[in-house]
């Protein structure tokens, strides 16, 4: 399992990595900063991708997870890192502007390419 962080269009080799973890689904447990607009994916876990961008300095309340799902170029807005008692009280994001925010910033990353 490689998680990546993407600060730039990924590349074939990286979303086949981040597949992996869940290659029958086809599917990337991705979380998204909002502020710093950058993904990381790639665990079986959104949890540790949340770890990952919280001590490379992300702020928990930036922190989204969502599933990205290649073959389709579609994404779940869909995370228990979602529930937060003051922000969204449900694994998916309930706000829409925050999920235009997500699915901007994958797509950014990760639309178009296919392993």
């Amino acid at each position: 399992m490689t998680i990546h962080i993407l600060t730039e269009k990924a590349t074939i080799p990286q979303v086949t990595e981040m597949l992996e973890a869940f290659s029958e689904m086809q599917m990337i447990k991705i979380v998204v900063d909002i502020e710093l607009e950058i993904v990381a994916g790639g665990s079986g876990m959104h949890y540790e991708c949340e770890q990952l961008l919280l001590e490379k300095g992300s702020q928990q309340e930036n922190l989204w997870g969502a599933n990205w799902f290649p073959d389709e170029q579609e994404i779940e807005y869909e995370s228990l890192i979602n529930i937060r008692p003051r922000q969204n009280r449900s694994i998916l994001i309930q706000d829409e502007i925050i999920c235009k925010k997500v699915k901007q910033i994958t797509e950014k990353y990760l639309k178009g390419v296919k392993p």
